[in-house]
C-alpha cells in the first residue's frame, strides 16, 4: 500500500489530542524537499535546532545508548515511520561508528493502535520491519522525532507487544516539546523544547527534506 505524503508537524489534533509525530511515511522513499512546509527564516517560524545542532544531537544520544546499555549489547533500534526511521538509521550509524559494528535498525508501524482512529480519516498503514533475529529479550529503542502528548509512543509500545517480548524498551526523540497527556518519558532527548499549545513544531530531515532543522511556528505552513 502506497502511504501519503507525511506532513511534518507537530500540534493537537483537531479532537485536542497531541501526538509526537504520526501520519508518517513508511520509509519516505521517492519523497523531495516541495511542499515539505516552512524553511527556516520563513513567516512566522524560527529554527531552533540546525544541522551542525541536530548532528551533536545524535552524537550524544548514541554515546548515551551505548552507556546504558553496557556498548549496546542485545539492542534494536526502531524508527517510528516516518522520520524516526531516519533518525533510528543515522543512531545506528553513529553506533557502528563507536563500536565497529552499526546497531540493527527496524522500523515500527503504530497506524492500527492509535487511539484516534474513530475520530480521524483512514490513514494509509506504515512500514513495520524487524530485524531477523526478532525482538524477544532485547532492549528495544524506539526513535521517533517529537515527543508530544505521549498517545503514538502509547500506540508504538502496544505495537511492539504484537511483535514478541524485548527484554526492556527505552525512547529516543529529537525534540521533546511537553504537554503530555499519558505518563510516558523518553530515556534520550536531543532537545527539551518548551513549547506553548498553540506552536508547532517541524522536523526536517536531508533525507526527505532536502535539509535537517528543526522549526518552531504558528503559521500554517
Amino acid at each position: 500500500m502506497c502511504a501519503m505524503r507525511p506532513e511534518p508537524v507537530h500540534e493537537p489534533d483537531p479532537s485536542g489530542q497531541g501526538h509526537s509525530g504520526q501520519g508518517h511515511n513508511p520509509g519516505g522513499q521517492g519523497h523531495s524537499a516541495e511542499s515539505a512546509g516552512p524553511r527556516p527564516g520563513g513567516e512566522g517560524w524560527k529554527a531552533v535546532l540546525a544541522p551542525e545542532e541536530i548532528r551533536r544531537a545524535l552524537t550524544r544520544i548514541a554515546h548515551e545508548i551505548l552507556e546504558r546499555t553496557h556498548g549496546g549489547e542485545g539492542i534494536i533500534l526502531l524508527g517510528i515511520p516516518t522520520r524516526g526511521v531516519y533518525l533510528a538509521r543515522r543512531l545506528g550509524m553513529r553506533i557502528g561508528e563507536f563500536e565497529g559494528t552499526p546497531a540493527p535498525v527496524g522500523s515500527l508501524d503504530v497506524t492500527l493502535h492509535r487511539d484516534d482512529l474513530r475520530l480521524r480519516p483512514a490513514r494509509a498503514l506504515q512500514r513495520t520491519q524487524v530485524p531477523p533475529d526478532g525482538v524477544d529479550g532485547k532492549t528495544v529503542v524506539l526513535v521517533d522525532d517529537v515527543l508530544f502528548s505521549g498517545r503514538t509512543i502509547r500506540a508504538a509500545l502496544d505495537a511492539l507487544n504484537d511483535l514478541g517480548r524485548p527484554r526492556a524498551v527505552q525512547l529516543a526523540v529529537l525534540v521533546d516539546r511537553g504537554h503530555r497527556e499519558l505518563p510516558i518519558r523518553a530515556d534520550y532527548v536531543g532537545k527539551n523544547l518548551p513549547t506553548a499549545h498553540r506552536e508547532k513544531v517541524r522536523v526536517r530531515l536531508a533525507e526527505i527534506d532536502g535539509e535537517d532543522s528543526v522549526l518552531l511556528g504558528e503559521g500554517d505552513r
